[in-house]
Formats: structure tokens, sequence, C-alpha cells
């Protein structure tokens, strides 16, 4: 089993043969060729999360600030505790996405790393113009700053923050596994739950600016998704004994535990008082996507019967297709990205 190291900055004596690459405990030059890559898959994901590339403000939110005052109470709630969990989510990512890549000693996939960082900044942003937008400054902090007082949102950013917290007190294997599972669980759980809330509002014909960013936005998570995703697959390859059948269960459990507080925390925020959405069809999306989740990293399902995407919830995966997105920016430029077909078990 490699030693979890923290690779040098500048390194003469380091590794120029790709043979001798690894995802972590390599001995890297850390010099940029993208001519030489070990992991071929980073290629294309580099080139599509290039062309990801956007800006909050290209989009038209002044029909959101007309309507967000009148939104139903249940709905309006669920919109502000919904996008103070969301704020928090990309906010932790941007902080926590170095201290990842300083253990991972391929340079082509820290070269993801960094654009991921980047695009958590940038759905930072987008929350910030979507607040200032349709809050007065009073409002706009009482959302901000609701994980402080909600009980229930406190512990949901506690799951994640502590297993990320963990690993900056003891940077250890097992810590390292435990923080790229946790991001692997907030990418692919937390942020589709979350998207899923506003989608809803978009098949209502509310807050079209607020769905139109929070679709840039899922777009970039997806190759956020499949990037860990075979960051994990890569390193099952190369450190076998991160992926003893007890490690392995401990991997599954943490989805698990991840998968039931998404569910408890829909039916807190969401219940049964938004039109369109139901406390049933929030937890069948849940398990569906727990094991989705699972299936990617060659783990074995949690939840028996939710193989298959509910048909209640079909209308999620339509609002949230990536090459389909365009906004009114300069006449409703289409900036959908090239097809890949690398991400489509993922969407």
């Amino acid at each position: 089993m490699s030693k979890l190291v923290k690779k040098p900055l500048f390194n003469p004596q380091g590794d120029t043969e790709i043979a001798l690459r690894r995802m972590i405990g390599g001995n890297p030059t850390n010099l940029n060729d993208f001519n030489n890559m070990k992991y071929q898959w980073v290629s294309g994901w580099y080139r599509q999360a290039m062309n990801n590339f956007w800006v909050p403000e290209e989009i038209n939110l002044a029909p959101d600030k007309k309507q967000y005052p009148l939104l139903p109470p249940a709905e309006r709630r669920a919109y502000d505790k919904i996008l103070s969990f969301l704020i928090f989510l990309d906010s932790i990512q941007t902080a926590n996405l170095p201290n990842i890549g300083e253990y991972i000693t391929a340079n082509e996939v820290n070269l993801c790393i960094a654009i991921q960082t980047f695009q958590e900044a940038i759905h930072s942003q987008s929350y910030s113009y979507m607040l200032d937008s349709i809050c007065e400054p009073q409002e706009r902090d009482a959302v901000l700053f609701q994980w402080k007082d909600d009980e229930m949102l406190l512990k949901r950013n506690t799951f994640i923050g502590d297993q990320y917290n963990r690993f900056q007190e003891e940077k250890s294997l097992i810590n390292f596994m435990r923080v790229i599972i946790a991001n692997y669980i907030l990418e692919g759980v937390y942020f589709y739950s979350g998207f899923m809330f506003f989608y809803n509002l978009g098949r209502n014909n509310r807050m079209p600016g607020s769905v139109q960013e929070i679709r840039y936005i899922n777009r970039d998570e997806n190759t956020h998704l499949w990037l860990f995703k075979n960051i994990v697959n890569e390193l099952q390859k190369e450190e076998p004994e991160l992926f003893t059948p007890e490690l392995k269960d401990m991997y599954r459990e943490m989805i698990k535990e991840g998968c039931e507080q998404e569910i408890a925390w829909g039916k807190y925020v969401i219940g049964e008082d938004i039109q369109g959405l139901t406390g049933q069809m929030v937890t069948d999306y849940i398990q569906y996507l727990g094991n989705l989740r699972c299936r990617g990293l060659d783990l074995d399902p949690i939840y028996e019967g939710h193989e298959l995407e509910p048909d209640s919830m079909k209308w999620v995966s339509q609002y949230s297709n990536a090459n389909m997105i365009k906004t009114d920016f300069f006449e409703a430029r289409s900036t959908a990205y090239a097809k890949s077909s690398a991400l489509v078990d993922d969407l």
C-alpha cells in the first residue's frame, strides 16, 4: 500500500516515465505535459470542463425578483433552506479540493482538480448573484447563514464537514479515502437532490432565472462527479488494499448515511406542501441515486427495488440534460458543450 505523502512542489528527482505515475504515493515532477498522460480519460474530461465556462451574470434574474416574494410560504421556505445548503456545499468544496490535490501525484488529475476548484468558486458566485438579485440585504444574510440556527441544516453540513476536518487533522490513507467518498456523496447525492427542487420550480413556471443558474451548475457537477468516480476506480486498481471487503462496506455505509440524511432533509424541507413533489417522490429519487452511486464504485446496492430512475422523477433528467442548456444572453446563444457519452451514466 502506498504511503500517503504530501508531494513536493519542486522535485528534480521526480519520475518522468509514464508507467511509474500513480494516483497517490508517486514521485512526480509536477510538470504539466498535455501530450503524455497515463490516465487517458483525463484528456476528454479536461476539454469538456473547459468548454463548460460560463458567467452567472449572463442569466436574467429580473423575473425571479418579482416572483420570489410571491412564492407560496412552503416553497419560499424550501428555496431559502436548499439554497443555503448549496451555498455551504460549494464553499466547502472550494476550500477543500486543494487539500486533496496536495496528495494526488498524477499531474494530469491535479489539472482536473484545479478546474473543479475554479468552477466551485463560480458556483458560489452564482448563489451570491441569485441572493443579491432577489433579496434585500437583511434577507440575504438570513439565507446565507441559516445553517447557524437551523439544527437540521447544521446536521447536514456536519456530516460532510467532519469528514473533511478529519483528514485535516490526520493525513492517513483511510482518512484520504473517507474524504474522497464524502466528496463523491456531496457531488452525486446532495447536489442532485437540491437541484431537483429547483427543477420542480421550473415545472411550475416559477423562478426561471434560478432554474437556469442551477442547470449550469448541474452541468459542471456532472463532470465533477465523473472525475471522482474515476479517481476512486483508478485507486481500486493501484491500491487494492484500500478496497478490502471491510473497507468497501465502510464506503457503502457512508453513501447510505448520506442518503438517509438526504431523505430526512427532504421530508423536513419539502414535506407534502410543495406543488409537484411529495415525500415519497423524494425518497424514491434519493434511494435511486444511492444505488446509482454505489454501482459507479462497484459497491453493492443499498435499496432493493430502486435500481431504475423512478417514473415519477424522470423530469429531473430532462431538466438537467447538459446538452440542451441555453440562455437568453445575446439572443439565446447555445452554451451546450460537446456531447460526451462518458458522462451519460451519471446524468
